[in-house]
């Protein structure tokens, strides 16, 4: 099996045997409190299936995983009406959502989760107490048998798949922070011989790295899944089934996610109504669309993006009922550029984490920071943010600069005991109540939800709150970290089609790859302490980051092991050596030619906005009048000058993407 990010996936535990496993739900209802969740669901899952559990926060999802699990536990939840079975013996396997905060070290709490090795070394140390040779004969057979001599080995692994550094293997679990913990959690789980596997957000507490790993091993995983996510990618690549619980009901659908879209789409083409909601939506994406297409040469990351775009005209009628529907409005200004590092060294302390940065930030620029866990791409954000100043070099900030920052901690950061109508006004007194109110209800915060405190929101709440707040003071700098953490899928698909249309530029850190390949038009690598330009896509990176990977594992320790000989130490540094300077030439090299793409195109982006805004005027009927034919003429003449630039300024931009493109293959030649 291959591995993701170039960190060794082991193979997942193999299951037990078992020759009928399957999951039933019998016209199962469920109610929390009053309210009604599930009504007369009925799903099979068969043996060996992945099923990937959609639907609205809210909808049942979890609770539907509960209810599985409470047939091992006889305090769990069970449902009201029906029935939920599964044969005698199967194992379960399901991420704990606590975590102790105990002194024992972190692989030893992952090794927790093959109850069964525990079990067995619980009966040997009895057997050795005991002097019964015999019984501790049996148990070292049974251990070999369940690959117990191999188990801190694979533990180890799961833990460096998931951004474990070694040092942190040995450290208690006590030290380790709530998202560390989750990440703890979710190992113990993977280590678990299990039949069936339950998951609920995975991917909520990892970085893009750790998400290709996880990836991987769960297709190789040879037990039943069930998965709830709402990262759309990960969904395609580890499910072939999906169920869709909605208005109490559960849908099954056979296929990945992007098949049940697919499927949805065409049921609600059925419905008149929806079908003339889909009309709208698709001609709004095609118009965008539209104007990137002049941009489909062979570079790679075009390609990448025409293709993304592509795809959402396909997804959006499956949306057409989402509850969110938002903008971000115009920013009031778009200096040029917005904000400039200028040989930037960050940190904290004395020691930077990253060094020399030169980064230029102009209007319409889509940047998509890319790197390994710990590299410093939050860093750099709050650098740009001015949450923490530079440790040399300079930040230098348009006077207009409007930045809207997004990141977790700011959830934290809400009044508990005012509502999201208070804190909106807080931003805007003079508004009235029901302009805000409006604005609220494109975030789905409606009727009584929009006066009730926040305390008690949930994650995805407070995280639709806190961009309700950031759209609403009309940015012209996004920087985005993190910002589909908690968010349903329909709230990041709306997300992403308000930042297609965003007027200024923004710059993201995400662990999910539909918004980075949809939004984004270049991506900065965050590595070995160096931020600069990346040349491809995310499979590109992909590949990168198990190079990285392989180069990193395969340097010595600071102790080199017995027998290695300084002439082979020695010789072996200088091949890494050279190798890192090589990769410095040809990065200068091809610097001149990474520039003028990225000129070109901020030239395209620049005369599009203009373009629409004049196109907007234009479309005013008031325009088409005696008295305003001197500004018709005006504003049509402007139109003219405009499309030609951008002529030229696309065919400037081709001409300098191919031979970026030709220079690269040279080189890689």
């Amino acid at each position: 099996m291959g591995s993701a990010g170039g960190r060794e996936a082991p193979l997942p535990p193999q299951i037990r045997v078992n020759s009928h496993p399957m999951l039933s739900f019998q016209r199962v209802t469920l109610r929390r409190g009053a309210r009604l969740l599930l009504e007369d669901v009925d799903l099979t899952v068969q043996r060996g299936e992945r099923w990937g559990i959609v639907g609205r926060n809210g909808s049942g999802k979890s609770s539907l995983l509960a209810l599985v699990l409470g047939l091992r536990d006889a305090h769990g939840l069970q449902p009201d009406a029906g029935e939920v079975s599964l044969p005698a013996g199967i194992v379960l396997a399901h991420v704990a959502q606590e975590t102790p905060a105990v002194a024992r070290s972190a692989i030893d709490y992952v090794m927790d989760g093959d109850a069964e090795l525990r079990r067995l070394q619980a009966a040997l140390a009895e057997a050795e107490a005991a002097g019964d040779g015999h019984r501790q004969a049996e148990l070292f057979a049974q251990i070999e048998a369940v690959d117990g001599y191999t188990a801190p080995a694979r533990a180890a692994r799961l833990m460096a798949g998931l951004g474990f550094a070694e040092a942190q293997m040995q450290a208690p679990v006590s030290t380790f922070s709530g998202g560390w913990r989750m990440r703890l959690n979710l190992a113990q789980a993977l280590m678990c011989r299990s039949d069936l596997l339950l998951l609920d957000e995975p991917t909520n507490h990892l970085d893009l790295d750790a998400v290709l790993w996880l990836q991987e091993w769960l297709r190789a995983y040879p037990g039943t899944v069930l998965l709830i996510s709402h990262d759309r990618d990960f969904l395609d690549l580890c499910v072939d089934h999906i169920a869709l619980l909605a208005e109490q009901r559960l849908h099954a659908y056979t296929g990945n996610y992007s098949a049940y879209e697919r499927q949805r789409a065409a049921q609600l083409a059925q419905q008149q109504a929806a079908h003339e909601r889909q009309r709208r939506s698709v001609a709004h994406l095609q118009q965008f669309v539209d104007r990137f297409r002049a941009k489909a040469t062979k570079a790679r990351q075009a390609q990448s993006r025409l293709k993304a775009l592509a795809r959402m005209e396909e997804i959006a009628p499956a949306h057409v009922d989402s509850p969110f529907d938002f903008a971000f409005r115009p920013p009031r200004s778009v200096p040029h550029p917005l904000l400039r590092l200028d040989r930037v060294s960050l940190g904290y302390g004395d020691c930077p984490l990253i060094d020399g940065v030169r980064l230029d930030i102009q209007p319409g620029d889509r940047i998509g920071l890319l790197g390994p866990n710990g590299a410093g791409k939050s860093t750099l954000i709050k650098t740009l943010a001015g949450e923490l100043p530079p440790l040399a070099g300079r930040r230098e900030a348009a006077p207009d600069l409007q930045i809207g920052y997004f990141a977790q901690h700011q959830l934290e950061q809400l009044r508990s005991e005012d509502s999201p109508l208070a804190h909106l006004r807080r931003l805007d007194a003079a508004a009235t109540e029901q302009s805000l109110r409006d604005f609220l209800g494109g975030f789905d915060f409606r009727g009584d939800q929009a006066t009730a405190p926040v305390g008690p929101f949930s994650g995805g709440e407070k995280a639709r709150l806190v961009l309700a707040l950031l759209v609403y003071q009309r940015p012209n700098l996004l920087l985005l970290d993190e910002p589909t953490n908690h968010l349903d899928l329909e709230m990041r698909h709306a997300l992403n089609l308000a930042l297609q249309d965003f007027a200024g530029a923004l710059l993201i850190v995400s662990h999910d790859r539909h918004l980075l390949r949809s939004v984004c038009d270049r991506f900065l690598l965050v590595a070995d302490g160096r931020a600069s330009p990346f040349d491809g896509d995310l499979d590109d990176y992909a590949r990168w980051l198990g190079e990285h990977r392989r180069l990193a594992s395969a340097t010595p320790d600071p102790q080199p092991p017995a027998g290695a000989s300084a002439g082979n130490r020695s010789e072996a540094a200088g091949d890494r050596r050279q190798a890192r300077q090589q990769a410095a030439a040809q990065r200068q090299r091809l610097k001149p030619l990474r520039d003028a793409v990225a000129r070109h195109e901020a030239e395209l982006a620049e005369a599009q906005g203009a373009l629409s805004e004049i196109e907007s005027q234009l479309a005013d009927g008031a325009l088409y009048t005696a008295e305003n034919k001197p500004r018709l003429t005006a504003l049509l003449a402007e139109q003219g000058g405009l499309k030609s630039r951008m002529a030229a300024a696309e065919e400037a931009w081709m001409t300098a993407a191919e031979a970026l493109e030709a220079a690269q293959g040279e080189t890689a030649g």
